[in-house]
């Protein structure tokens, strides 16, 4: 089902929606340049759906979402939209974000803390942003692409995501890569370059989650560093760090399901 929210400043987010709507909710943000797309395979898994309610949002600027002029380097946005999309999901819910879906659950956090969450997964995800910040530290994929991957030159900036998108995804299949560029392309280059014009720490955010966190992350993530994922690790008190060893940026989408599987238990586990 797709249907949509009204988020901060009146813009609206769109989003897909699987499984019953009494069922404890599972919230999915995705990274930058892409869409609720991105969780094709677990929208689609039987063994989530029938136990869990599936929401996937498209971020502002993203997919069929509004695409504002502005609000792209405001923490109290991002957390304003993230949640509307929790009003409409549900109490208890399971946020599970991936890259710059980090980086929003960390806005959201910040605004309003723990109180409606049942668990956070962060899954290649950045929950920091700027230069030095450890929580935000990129990959040579990530610095390969930029700054032409910003670019409203199409001849400069297509060939940039075309690269990027090749290189991360090397162990997906080829029509999901296809989409990837797809949903790169289809977001403005304003946007993909406001979401980068942010210097954002978030050590006392992660420092006061009394919330179960599984933190997921590829071995062989070449977008957001490993090191990421051992600092998120490292300031959540009681944080659970999980390898999918060989995978890059996109376990969840490299060996789905084994990650379904383990996003599966954790969301039952958190409820108990």
């Amino acid at each position: 089902m797709n249907t949509e929210v009204v988020g901060a400043d009146g813009v609206r987010i769109a989003l897909r929606v699987e499984g019953a709507e009494n069922a404890r909710p599972i919230v999915f943000v995705h990274g930058w340049a892409q869409s609720a797309a991105a969780w094709s395979a677990q929208l689609a898994d039987p063994a989530l759906s029938e136990r869990f309610r599936l929401v996937a949002m498209d971020l502002r600027g993203h997919g069929a979402s509004d695409v504002p002029a502005g609000g792209y380097d405001d923490p109290q946005q991002w957390a304003g939209d993230l949640a509307a999309v929790l009003d409409f999901a549900g109490p208890d819910a399971i946020l599970v974000g991936w890259s710059y879906g980090g980086l929003v659950i960390a806005d959201y956090l910040r605004e309003h803390g723990t109180a409606r969450l049942g668990g956070i997964v962060l899954v290649g995800a950045i929950t920091e942003i700027g230069r030095g910040r450890e929580g935000g530290r990129t990959g040579p994929v990530m610095r390969a692409a930029l700054p032409a991957a910003l670019s409203d030159d199409a001849e400069v900036a297509i060939p940039a995501l075309v690269e990027f998108t090749r290189a991360q995804a090397r162990r997906v299949p080829g029509a999901y890569a296809q989409a990837m560029l797809g949903h790169s392309l289809s977001v403005p280059p304003v946007v993909r370059g406001a979401l980068f014009r942010r210097d954002v720490g978030s050590a006392d955010v992660l420092a006061a989650v009394d919330k179960p966190v599984l933190v997921v992350h590829g071995s062989a993530d070449g977008v957001v560093d490993p090191s990421v994922a051992e600092y998120s690790a490292g300031k959540i008190p009681g944080a659970v760090l999980r390898w999918f060893v060989e995978a890059g940026h996109l376990p969840f989408v490299e060996e789905p399901g084994e990650f379904n599987s383990l996003l599966r238990r954790f969301s039952g586990e958190a409820a108990e």
